[in-house]
């Protein structure tokens, strides 16, 4: 049986997007044993995951260059066939390299490319490249029978049962937070949002254990009684699973817009400093993008965002109006 390893280092999102590859290469090959590579915090996804054999993780938050070379070690000693590395940057170079793998692909921005055995252009422009998982599928476009796949998460029986005292009556999700403070929708919008919404609707927030704070003062600060912290109460499947029922999701330009993605749940994506164009974009059959409708010359600032609004202002998301979220509700929740 042939092995695989697919690398992806990266954010949460990231590595939701990377799972189309998943999905294309187990349909072709059912039979090939695919293994992961993840960052510590995001082994997570793939619990229970069906076409996942093994989920290998890179501890990076201590002795991060030490757990480098023992991480490299085992995954030479897999003797791997192929390994698929979507990550540009020169740690997961370096473990492509000294894989032994007969055949090594990554992207031609990695700083170890030279030892690839296959090395494909990355290119952003949104002309060429197009979304995130045209990019990935270049990497295994040149197998035999593989067609470009959606991401796809898999939530367990346990994931699902956790969701039970949630899924009573109609509710939306929203997930204000994200790692980048200029691709937040910002704090006073969201409550603004949850003052509109309709009295009679439930809103369950959504947030890492980071994020309980953020929340609480959102909630709190609204007119709304109908909203529920779940921030750091449930894992990545149980939100993937739980954004899956809901009538909308309102969500950044972040991990749970991705986790939309993967359960095509409906979505409604916020995006202040960057933009669709990026290729980052939400893959729900029911999808909106909301963004400010005038044009900004400092818009978009970085591609994945900053730690404050370069300008000061943060037009990009203080600009967005209040009626263009309330546009995305379903007709069930106006009545």
């Amino acid at each position: 049986m042939q092995k695989l390893l697919i690398i992806q280092t990266a954010f949460i999102g990231d590595v939701v997007l990377a799972t189309g590859l998943l999905e294309s290469i187990h349909e072709a090959y059912p039979q090939t044993q695919i293994d992961v590579l993840v960052r510590n915090g995001n082994e997570s996804l793939f619990t229970g995951h069906p076409f996942v054999h093994k989920v290998l993780v890179w501890q990076k938050k201590q002795h991060k260059y030490r757990n480098l070379m023992q991480l490299s070690l085992a995954v030479r000693k897999e003797s791997y066939d192929m390994v698929i590395n979507l990550q540009r940057y020169a740690a997961t170079g370096w473990i492509t390299c000294f894989s032994g793998a007969r055949e090594k692909i990554g992207f031609n921005k990695n700083p170890f490319r030279f030892c690839y055995t296959r090395t494909i252009v990355h290119s952003m422009d949104a002309g060429k490249g197009g979304h995130e998982i045209n990019r990935n599928f270049q990497l295994i476009g040149h197998m035999k029978g593989v067609q470009l796949k959606k991401p796809v998460l898999y939530p367990t029986a346990s994931d699902l049962e956790k969701l039970l005292p949630y899924q009573h009556q109609p509710y939306i999700c929203i997930a204000p937070s994200s790692v980048w403070a200029t691709k937040q929708f910002p704090k006073e919008k969201w409550i603004a949002f949850l003052d509109a919404l309709p009295q009679n609707i439930k809103v369950y927030v959504l947030g890492g254990p980071g994020d309980v704070l953020l929340c609480n003062e959102i909630i709190e600060a609204s007119s709304t009684n109908n909203a529920v912290n779940l921030a750091g109460k449930l894992n990545f499947l149980s939100s993937a699973a739980l954004m899956k029922n809901a009538l909308m999701n309102y969500v950044n330009d972040s991990a749970p817009m991705h986790f939309c993605s993967s359960v095509d749940a409906p979505v409604t994506a916020i995006y202040c400093s960057t933009v669709p164009g990026f290729g980052y974009g939400p893959l729900s059959t029911l999808s909106y993008t909301v963004e400010v409708k005038q044009a900004l010359d400092c818009r978009p600032c970085g591609l994945h965002g900053k730690t404050a609004c370069p300008q000061g202002h943060f037009n990009c998301g203080f600009q967005i109006e209040i009626a263009q979220l309330m546009a995305t509700l379903p007709a069930l929740t106006k009545q």
